[in-house]
């Protein structure tokens, strides 16, 4: 059977569930989102005249929880127009409705008979091949379908996402024993193509993967802590980045997560396990009174740690007051940031003999052991496992992966003198000769199996570009960027200079890659795997070269960047720019001008030039400006006015989208550019893209003069920022820029509806750049910004 999803029923409209509807939705997949009919009406309710049987009172819980999800943060939904694609109903009048859904998500409370009375009047209703799974975080996916019709469990299985579903890239996709094969297949696929997520095949087994390691790891910390005596902060500053986890660290991520969501997934282990390992799953007596204490972590407002005024305090959990906040010292954790890459780091830590080093191995020790005993129990191989942990719990490295880090062969001898008792899967890596978990062969990665190395399995469309070089190579490369063949002739040009910031080495690499593009391939992507794609020009050098009066080499600078842009814009051949996370002021500029941007949903664009004094300097407002042309129909009366005004007011504001679909409401992609769910298939993506446009034989746009709002768009642009400078929202200097950039936008002093050249515009934002960058206050702003990461208002 061809399975399909075209649309959902998510039952249970809590925090999970309305998530996982938003998020569906985010992807296009309508959603009927159903709860439980309320047993009395509030004091609103009585007020308005309601009653029980009225559809309003009916369906509050689910329509509460659409109306909490346009103010929940982080955001779950990717725009608030997706909110129309969700159908709020209730599990009595509207279950008839799962008739006409490929899938039905139960996220009701986690109590097992509840599930399974639900369980019985969805199989009395469903059409046979619907696919219905439980989003449990733990209970028993075989004990879930016992009575079920056989159709009803050839089709259930678990999908546990992990919160907020938007974006935890983990899902774990765990079959009970009747699940059909391809219902599990077309899950996985459905799960990575479409859903977007790191799909792993979990076993039905207490917590399943990422939170019976997680948890478990977390409980083995908060004993050492109590044990050795090591404060909270102290515990969180060498548990977080230094070590490739989360900022949040240790006790930070308990209090977001809430300590009493943390005790009961802790108690559900413990129930169904014994001896030493359910002693580490009996969370401590400090934890249990925190929880009587109802100090639950944020929620609350207070838990580990404490707000008060500008100091945040940690927990002395021995007198239970809440104190200043302390920090490990040690030489090792200066000796470890001197270290290149995070495997070294960590292994310095480990190994150091100081409080660092006392602390780190005795969490990593027993966590590893446990991850290696539970091989082949709760999932079939430690790629499942080391993904899990780093998709559902933000660890850079899993556990295989950190114990190849600090060295499988010396920590075991450690282990043993510490009388450790080593996994029989460990001790037979050792015996065969082997060193390591993983391993590198033809520029593939392989894993240990239990018995020898196979190929970590890949999605085709998982293109790993460090992976991928060491492996192809590059064609050409200089300190800013390389120049990549990804085969079928597309080329793929890769920024790696510090933060990808835009400077002449990067520039330099353009011009070349499409020179080579227009020769001999069918067309360029412009994408990296950085932790951003790019967060604009190098500002240092700016200001550098600014405080020096170079304006010479800065107006050289600019005439470069705007070039090379319009270069990427008559591009004889097709030239795809595929940005993702942080992609501001150069980095949008960098956008703007392709034949098609392939971004991805959490792709935050902006040109945010104004908060560091300057407007934006390669051609960002003439290609937004004509962006915003473009998306209007032939044929209407174009207001120039009304576009300079949006044009304006995006660049003034430093407007940043909160995601891929935001960035085209706010124009800066076009109703035909596309947005990648699964930001793993990027690459993958924007190469299919160029190859669509090449195949379907395209054509460089052609030049042609722009229409502006001349002098009375100006002036109109002008009154505006006047009326906030009077009002006092903007300062003399944001006046100023304010004014820089209207006249760029509005073309300066021209008739209304004149038709100017492109280089006309580019030549007044340049000027305009120019002016402010040698302005002693723009100066400021942008030293500000390099020293403190903030913007400064003078």
């Amino acid at each position: 059977m061809a399975y399909q999803i075209r649309k959902a029923a998510v039952l249970g409209s809590g925090v999970m569930g309305s998530g996982i509807a938003a998020h569906l939705a985010n992807i296009g997949i309508p959603v009927l989102l159903l709860d439980i009919v309320p047993g009395e009406l509030t004091a609103a309710e009585e007020k308005k005249g309601l009653t029980l049987e009225d559809a309003q009172v009916r369906n509050r819980f689910a329509t509460n929880a659409l109306q909490q999800l346009t103010k929940h943060k982080p955001a779950p939904l990717t725009t608030k127009k997706n909110l129309t694609l969700i159908e709020a109903g209730n599990l009595e009048d509207d279950l008839g409705k799962l008739k006409e859904v490929d899938w039905i998500i139960e996220v009701v409370v986690e109590n097992l008979d509840i599930k399974k009375e639900l369980y019985e009047k969805i199989d009395a209703v469903r059409t046979e091949g619907t696919i219905i799974t439980s989003n449990t975080s733990g209970i028993s996916i075989e004990a879930m379908k016992e009575g079920r019709s056989e159709d009803f469990q050839k089709h259930f299985l678990g999908t546990h996402f992990f919160n907020p579903p938007r974006y935890l890239k983990l899902l774990e996709v765990i079959p009970a024993s009747t699940t059909a094969p391809e219902v599990v297949d077309f899950m996985t696929t459905f799960g990575e193509d479409v859903l977007g997520k790191g799909v792993v095949i979990a076993k039905d087994t207490p917590n399943f993967i990422a939170n019976r390691i997680g948890t478990y790891g977390l409980l083995v910390t908060l004993r050492e802590m109590e044990k050795r005596g090591y404060s909270i902060g102290e515990v969180d500053s060498v548990t977080g980045t230094l070590i490739g986890r989360p900022k949040s660290a240790t006790f930070r991520t308990l209090d977001v997560v809430g300590l009493d969501t943390f005790v009961h997934v802790a108690k559900n282990v413990y129930d169904q396990t014994t001896g030493k390992e359910q002693e580490v799953f009996d969370t401590p007596a400090f934890m249990k009174k925190m929880v009587e204490n109802g100090w639950l972590g944020a929620k609350t407002k207070k838990g580990f740690y404490e707000k008060k005024g500008k100091d945040i305090l940690e927990l002395e959990v021995e007198s239970f007051d809440y104190v200043p906040q302390k920090k490990l010292k040690a030489p090792s954790i200066e000796m470890a940031k001197q270290q290149k890459g995070l495997a070294n780091r960590v292994k310095v830590l480990t190994y150091a003999e100081d409080r660092v080093g006392e602390i780190l191995w005795n969490i990593f020790a027993p966590t590893l052991l446990y991850s290696a005993e539970l091989h082949g129990e709760i999932a079939d191989d430690i790629v499942a496992i080391d993904n899990a942990m780093k998709w559902g719990f933000g660890w850079q490295q899993g556990p295989f992966e950190t114990w190849d880090a600090i060295g499988v062969e010396k920590s075991v001898e450690k282990m043993k003198a510490a009388g450790y008792k080593i996994p029989r899967f460990v001790q037979s890596l050792l015996d065969k000769g082997y060193d390591t978990f993983y391993k590198e062969e033809d520029g593939e990665l392989h894993f240990f199996n239990g018995e020898n190395y196979e190929a970590v399995p890949l999605n085709e469309k998982a293109i790993d570009l460090k992976r991928y070089k060491k492996k192809h190579g590059v064609l050409k490369k200089n300190s800013g960027a390389s120049l990549i063949d990804l085969g079928d002739g597309v080329l793929l040009l890769e920024f790696h200079s510090q933060s990808n910031a835009i400077g002449l080495d990067i520039i330099q690499m353009l011009n070349y890659a499409i020179d080579e593009v227009e020769k001999n391939y069918k067309g360029l992507v412009i994408g990296n795997q950085g932790k951003n794609f790019c967060v604009g020009a190098n500002l240092g050098l700016i200001l550098m070269e600014a405080q020096d009066d170079n304006i010479f080499e800065l107006d050289f600078v600019i005439r470069s960047f705007q070039q090379a842009m319009m270069k990427i814009k008559y591009a004889k051949k097709p030239v795809v720019a595929a940005p993702f996370a942080m992609t501001l002021g150069g980095g949008a500029e960098v956008c703007l001008p392709a034949s098609h941007i392939q971004a991805t949903t959490e792709t935050y664009m902006g040109l945010v030039e104004v908060g560091v004094g300057l407007i934006p300097g390669g051609a960002g407002n003439l290609n937004l400006y004509q962006k915003h042309l473009k998306g209007l129909p032939n044929g209407v009366t174009i207001d120039y006015q009304d576009i300079a005004t949006k044009v304006f007011e995006t660049i003034a504001m430093a407007k940043v989208s909160t995601s891929g679909d935001e960035a085209r409401e706010n124009n800066f992609l076009d109703f035909a550019d596309s947005v990648s769910v699964n930001g793993d298939h990027q690459i993958y993506d924007a190469k299919q893209a160029t190859l669509a446009l090449y195949e379907g034989d395209y054509k460089a746009p052609k030049r042609e003069k722009i229409p502006v709002p001349g002098a009375p768009g100006y002036a109109t642009l002008l009154l505006g920022a006047e009326g906030m400078h009077l009002s006092g929202y903007i300062s003399d200097h944001d006046l100023k820029i304010a004014k820089k950039l209207a006249y760029v936008i509005a073309g300066g002093e021209v008739p209304y509806g004149t038709f100017v050249d492109e280089q006309y515009i580019l030549d007044l934002e340049r000027e305009a750049f120019l002016s402010l960058v040698a302005d002693p206050l723009s100066q400021q702003r942008m030293q500000h910004m390099l020293l403190k990461g903030k913007p400064l208002r003078n």
